[in-house]
């Protein structure tokens, strides 16, 4: 079959490609752990844990920057008090909707009972907390609910890839979602991303009021993927705050400086970089009708997925193509577990795949409905968290010279591959 398809792409040209460096605000916090530090110190949350006390530290599976070492902060914080902190896995689905496999998630991130010097308590057991009065149910991970006398939540404030609110995703987002595992996760999504704006709210809201969670550790990047804030907040301004984060987080976002274009790839994605393996406020690919903006993309290429997201290829299903290298390392029953979830499965499907590299963008060079394949207008990136340094092909060059955020790196030059097909990364 590999060989049909890539006698029906081979007469394709790839086009040549120049390197730019697209510029953002770098703002950033010169030492959040410090800063981190600080605040805790002075906060009123960590007045309220007393010595001898057990406290449940919330931890998800994004690949916030720094976040290991965030969390041994507020660790280390707690037992400096004479709190006994441990860490449960807040990822509602994710890591095939297994302890082990959430475990291993934060392991991946740098997060395991050995570095952070506590314990990681994983269970996918939940218990039943209350219902919101359409009917969802509430759950909350049962060793936070039958062990912890105080409950901490660490999570980055960005826009959410599905929906729009005046909370997205946070820590309002961490609570009723992470800390309902799979349960939660599930109840969360049960009427669609069109009411996901009302109910992670309200869900948290009744959250907050019978759970002990004292306070907490909002982080908000830059376009870079560099901490340039971070907050200890309590229940009383959590909510209050978020929106104010949100707004400062979607206007730090990075983007692709093209306002449309032929093709887009990407070198990976995973359960680290977004929820849905690639941000969509960056590519313009949302699973969702409830969400918006980006580019205008015609096809789009998934190369790779990350080593972190332990598998989960959620969102190849919204690219036009993929590779075998991909299919094969993706634990399909753990994918499709993160769309019976969510409940909106076209991400979680089987892009269709080609043997390597080349014949998937050459495929995607072809169906991109223009006549001459020597015009393609393509864009290269690593993935969706680092847009700094991307890759146009030569047809943009000229719309790149006169965009004064844009600065001209290297090219133009033709793509080199390897004797599989594969490009370098």
């Amino acid at each position: 079959m590999s060989d049909i398809l890539r006698k029906l792409v081979e007469h394709i040209p790839v086009p040549k490609m120049v390197k730019i460096r697209q510029t953002f605000d770098d703002t950033i916090l010169e030492d959040p752990l410090g800063e981190l530090s600080q605040q805790l110190r002075a906060s009123s949350g960590m007045g309220a844990v007393k010595a001898g006390q057990k406290v449940a530290v919330a931890v998800g599976s994004r690949g916030i920057s720094r976040i290991n070492e965030l969390t041994k902060t507020v660790i280390d914080e707690l037992k400096s008090i004479g709190a006994e902190p441990f860490i449960v896995p807040c990822m509602g689905s994710h890591g095939g909707a297994t302890a082990e496999g959430q475990t291993e998630v934060l392991a991946h991130l740098g997060i395991d009972e050995a570095r952070m010097g506590c314990p990681v308590r994983s269970s996918m057991e939940v218990a039943l907390l209350d219902r919101l009065p359409n009917g969802l149910p509430i759950y909350c991970d049962k060793i936070t609910v039958d062990e912890a006398d105080a409950i901490v939540v660490i999570n980055r404030i960005k826009p959410h890839t599905a929906f729009r609110g005046e909370i997205e995703s946070g820590l309002l987002k961490m609570i009723s979602i992470g800390l309902g595992k799979q349960k939660g996760a599930e109840a969360c999504h049960q009427l669609g991303f069109k009411y996901m704006a009302e109910n992670v709210p309200a869900m948290a809201r009744i959250m907050l009021e019978k759970l002990p969670i004292v306070f907490g550790v909002a982080v908000v990047e830059n376009a870079f993927d560099q901490i340039c804030r971070v907050e200890v907040l309590g229940p009383d301004i959590m909510e209050a705050r978020e929106k104010e984060l949100l707004v400062e987080a979607k206007s730090r976002l990075p983007q692709i400086l093209f306002k449309e274009f032929d093709v887009l790839v990407m070198d990976y994605i995973g359960k680290n970089i977004s929820g849905d393996g690639a941000d969509p406020n960056i590519t313009g690919r949302y699973p969702t009708p409830y969400a918006h903006g980006g580019p205008e993309v015609n096809k789009m290429v998934v190369l790779d997925l990350t080593p972190e997201s332990k598998g989960n290829a959620n969102g190849v299903g919204t690219a036009d193509f993929t590779t075998q290298r991909l299919v094969d390392k993706t634990d399909w029953p753990g994918t499709y577990a993160n769309g019976l979830t969510s409940t909106v499965c076209a991400p979680t499907k089987q892009a269709t795949t080609l043997a390597n590299d080349r014949d998937a963008i050459k495929a995607a060079v072809k169906t991109c409905n223009i006549l001459d394949y020597t015009t393609c207008r393509l864009v290269r990136i690593k993935d969706t968290l680092h847009l700094g340094v991307i890759e146009i092909s030569e047809s943009m060059l000229e719309e790149a010279k006169a965009n004064d955020r844009i600065e001209i790196l290297e090219g133009p030059y033709e793509w080199q591959f390897d004797e599989e097909g594969f490009l370098a990364k």
